[in-house]
């Protein structure tokens, strides 16, 4: 039996192992997919080792950029985005890929639609989903500014839209949160932002996709803007990352 899986911590938000076992059933594959929730990342070479007939894994929040070290080889787009959502193990070697990148790009081209795509925009977040991200924005032509709780330089934080003189929502009309805040069980928190500078010229994503409708996504509703979560974005990565496992 092939075997596939999610490794994260903790795993009871996913919707992977019920997108994969569902396309298994259906296209009639043999093969299983597992969530494997480890508390510390240390504990991934003896899963890998243990776990006979594993060709795939897929990788979520904290361990996207942590994994790297424990790989024989990284795919270019992926080193050069500096986080791993895929990898595939073949002849016992483990590659590292980035379908998160693919996966955000294409749906947020589909959320935009036909309105014109935003100059600027606001990232929540600096972890691994966020480096995906702010590839994908990148290779669109989209200027961002990072919000983080440790900001480097260059950087935002949450205070900075309360100062006397503060940053203004208006100056981003494409607002992304990659953190994992509002995710279940947690669905009432959300960023601390300046919600009611929002307008219905703003577009909200939250790459958190359980809830369907997040307390973020919850605020720009009230405002009017448009919102989407990150569900078509997860069904992206993970057809793209069993492309990788198959080819």
């Amino acid at each position: 039996m092939r075997k596939f899986g999610l490794i994260g911590y903790p795993l009871g938000h996913s919707f992977s192992k019920k997108h994969f076992s569902a396309k298994f059933e259906k296209e009639g594959i043999e093969a299983e997919y597992e969530l494997y929730p480890l508390e510390n990342i240390e504990e991934f070479p003896a899963l890998v080792k243990n776990t006979k007939g594993l060709e795939g894994i897929n990788v979520t929040i904290p361990y996207k950029e942590s994994v790297m070290k424990f790989l024989d080889g990284v795919d270019e787009k992926a080193a050069a985005i500096g986080a791993v959502n895929t990898i595939k193990i073949q002849k016992g070697k483990l590659r590292g890929y980035n379908t998160d990148y693919l996966g955000f790009k294409t749906s947020l081209v589909k959320f935009i639609g036909a309105n014109p795509m935003p100059t600027n925009a606001l990232i929540l977040g600096t972890g691994g989903a966020s480096k995906a991200v702010q590839t994908a924005l990148s290779d669109l032509g989209i200027e961002f500014k990072l919000i983080s709780r440790r900001p480097q330089d260059g950087q935002l934080t949450y205070k900075d839209f309360n100062k006397p003189t503060p940053e203004h929502l208006d100056t981003y009309k494409l607002i992304i949160n990659t953190t994992p805040l509002g995710m279940a069980p947690k669905i009432e928190s959300l960023p601390d932002l300046p919600y009611q500078q929002l307008t219905p010229d703003h577009f909200l994503y939250d790459l958190v996709y359980n809830p369907l409708s997040t307390a973020f996504m919850q605020k720009g509703i009230e405002t009017k803007c448009w919102v989407k979560n990150g569900l078509e974005m997860l069904h992206g990565q993970a057809e793209a990352s069993w492309e990788i496992w198959n080819k």
